[in-house]
């Protein structure tokens, strides 16, 4: 009897219990999203191509994944998968700034630019797209009204970002608003003092109005804090020869160099340093999200084993049938 009891209770578990927790395509997708809050790109990029394979119409999985891609530097991949959410939702604004922001570091410039625009039609506000596209106007030395506005709205939404008002200024340097790109210089100093870049560059401002004795004391500035700079070294001995020989012109050409700050060392994206023009250090606006989605808090599902009506009807029979071997015994 207890034997029989035993394999009532195994059988009755086997068909009545809850089977494991599956996920779904959602809960896939926000796995991806927390694992681009804590920038782990692959981990993402493997939940959400697990949503993709539960739903391949899912556009948001397809624009989480750009965004990752775009955080392991794959950005004609990111392109890719960009191109696959826009083909399903064409108005998603994560995927509209993963593809502008990977044409961007892929340095195709004025195609960053329109896509930029195109983000702009759903999303207004998003300070880093405004700097990347007033930076992509830059590196083509473009200084038309459109450029110089994208540097308004980014300096705007980016008040407090020194790199954003060095960019604006170097791009009034090359329109030869020289009073205005000096605005812009102060404003950095005010929220630095400890980038050689930007003294150097103010300094150049200072000498292009006029003003070789304040542009001297920029000089040094940088060079105390960089003794290497070697656009400095020149720009102090042509201020100090009273050589004022700082034309605004040059072809921008991007570059990886290191820009000091105080005692850290930050790659950017930049220009040569030149004797005869101003130093631009564009680079690309980040956020620790580049551009994940907003987090979603979607409540845990669990996934029963389905119990079909000749399941019941069949564990019955074989209940009624043990309980009779039971009587017997």
């Amino acid at each position: 009897m207890r034997s029989s009891t035993l394999i009532l209770v195994l059988f009755l578990s086997f068909l009545l219990i809850p089977a494991l927790p599956a996920e779904d395509a959602v809960e896939w997708y926000t796995k991806g999203q927390d694992a681009l809050k804590v920038n782990d790109p692959a981990a993402a990029i493997t939940f959400f191509n697990n949503a993709l394979k539960q739903d391949s119409r899912f556009a948001q999985a397809y624009a989480g994944r750009a965004a990752a891609l775009n955080m392991q530097g794959k950005y004609t991949e990111a392109i890719d998968s960009a191109d696959d959410a826009l083909a399903i939702k064409s108005m998603d604004s994560v995927a509209l700034n993963s593809r502008a922001y990977a044409f961007f570091r892929l340095g195709q410039y004025e195609t960053a630019i329109t896509a930029y625009d195109n983000l702009f039609i759903v999303e207004q506000n998003r300070k880093d797209a405004y700097c990347n596209q007033a930076n992509a106007y830059l590196m083509l030395n473009d200084t038309s009204d459109s450029a110089l506005a994208a540097f308004d709205r980014c300096t705007l939404l980016n008040s407090d970002d020194f790199m954003a008002w060095n960019n604006k200024g170097a791009a009034l340097m090359l329109a030869k608003k020289y009073e205005t790109a000096l605005a812009a210089f102060d404003r950095a100093t005010e929220i630095t003092i400890r980038n050689a870049t930007v003294w150097n560059n103010k300094g150049k401002a200072l000498v292009a109005v006029g003003k070789p004795s304040d542009a001297l004391e920029c000089f040094n500035k940088a060079l105390g804090i960089d003794p290497n700079f070697a656009d400095a070294k020149a720009n102090k001995a042509d201020a100090i020869g009273k050589q004022q020989s700082f034309t605004i012109a040059g072809t921008i050409t991007p570059k990886e160099t290191v820009s000091r700050i105080g005692t850290l060392f930050t790659i950017v994206t930049t220009t040569p340093k030149m004797t005869t023009a101003v130093t631009e250090e564009p680079q690309a606006e980040t956020t620790t999200e580049p551009a994940a989605p907003a987090k979603t808090t979607i409540p845990k599902k669990t996934t029963y084993s389905p119990v079909s009506p000749a399941t019941v009807i069949f564990a019955l029979a074989v209940i009624a049938g043990l309980a009779a071997v039971m009587r017997r015994e």
